[in-house]
């Protein structure tokens, strides 16, 4: 057993040891003690004047399957060939060697989402993975974590204006796409239930529609990348419509709409923050979102939708958050606890607590303040060498 002493403790679920101990065992967190004396024959590590925090977690990025530092061989999220790509999983265009991955564990990252991106009106499978690893199946936290999907002007300018003109040209033809799937899916759903009862009456296997199936099972959510509030309040329609679970993901605009967002009960996945508007439905970017949505009672976390904002600037983004009003721990809670409810891997990371993975950052300084280093990256109980 590794116990690590008298540094200060963020445990990610708002609570703060100022000379706490951290217990790690197996990979595992054994116990996290506000005070207390080690055990015998533990190996003690002195953290004095340091801070400890959970790996943080990126809810909503592209590592490894939009590859950093080279061109079009290593842009593998966008398949532009055809609108509704569901079958698509992201664990077959991962490159674990991208270096992505080394630049998130520098910022303190552990786990991140990553996944297709937003050309298409459904783009295919995400996955939640951790940011070390030789295979993605090593890696693997949660597979499939969702169903990626897109409302506004990026279909309809791949397909509209970018491409070979057809549907979805408009915001209509994107919503309509959508509910046609979904609508496709309970069909074969239907039939699949039939096959049940009669082996002959099974239908031809059809990779798209199983896939959209488990997003009608609430076995995954439907991650849609919306920035305007009227492509947040379709999506909310279209999930209502079909009874699914939903993460608002983007959710530019919506401190305009906080509290129709939170009575809805989807949770959003803010950013990326850091930078300007790069299109018109971004013209109202602003660091105030992530506040007015807690304010109204909405499970927030923090994106860098990274490569768009390097990921290791995700502490950046929530210190910038609580800088425009979000509170510091709720700050802290977007890029642990929160991110990890909202990606459904809470029982493993997010914060620290006995029986979850020992993933946790050392850091020299508070990890919102810009000169502050991550000192020792540790996953599942292995100190990460190469930082």
């Amino acid at each position: 057993m590794q116990v690590f002493k008298n540094a200060r403790i963020m445990n990610g679920k708002g609570d703060v040891f100022e000379s706490g101990l951290l217990l790690v065992e197996d990979g595992k967190i054994v116990d996290v003690l506000k005070e207390g004396n080690v055990p015998e024959g533990a190996e003690e590590i002195d953290l004095e004047g340091k801070i400890i925090t959970p790996g943080f977690i990126d809810a909503h990025s592209h590592v490894g399957i939009g590859e950093v530092g080279v061109g079009w061989e290593g842009q593998d999220y966008n398949e532009i060939s055809e609108p509704i790509t569901p079958h698509l999983r992201a664990i077959d265009g991962i490159l674990p060697e991208d270096g992505g991955f080394k630049s998130a564990r520098s910022g303190g990252v552990t786990t991140i989402m990553t996944g297709p991106g937003s050309a298409n009106v459904i783009g295919g499978e995400t996955v939640v993975v951790k940011t070390a690893g030789k295979t993605i199946e090593e890696m693997i936290v949660r597979n499939p974590a969702g169903m990626k999907a897109a409302l506004g002007e990026n279909p309809k300018r791949v397909y509209g204006v970018m491409g070979p003109k057809k549907s979805p040209i408009t915001r209509m033809a994107s919503a309509a796409l959508l509910r046609e799937t979904l609508v496709k899916a309970e069909n074969y759903r239907a039939k699949l239930e039939k096959g049940k009862e009669d082996p002959e009456k099974l239908p031809e296997r059809d990779l798209k529609m199983e896939a959209m199936v488990r997003v009608l099972d609430r076995e995954m959510p439907l991650r849609l990348h919306a920035h305007r509030a009227d492509d947040i309040m379709t999506g909310i329609r279209v999930a209502r419509e079909f009874n699914i679970d939903l993460t608002l993901e983007h959710c530019t605009e919506g401190h305009k709409i906080a509290g129709e967002i939170a009575e809805s009960g989807y949770p959003a996945i803010v950013g990326p923050s850091l930078g300007p508007a790069t299109k018109l439905e971004t013209k109202d970017i602003t660091w105030e979102t992530p506040k007015k949505l807690y304010e109204a009672g909405v499970k927030v976390a923090i994106m860098t939708d990274h490569p768009v904002v390097p990921i290791e600037y995700l502490s950046l983004c929530a210190s910038l958050a609580m800088k425009a009003g979000l509170p510091e721990q709720e700050s802290l809670k977007a890029i642990t606890l929160n991110a990890a409810e909202i990606l459904g891997i809470e029982d493993r990371v997010g914060s620290l607590e006995k029986g979850k993975d020992a993933d946790f950052v050392v850091w020299d300084k508070h990890p919102f303040d810009v000169h502050s280093r991550a000192l020792k990256i540790y996953i599942q109980g292995e100190l990460i060498k190469d930082e």
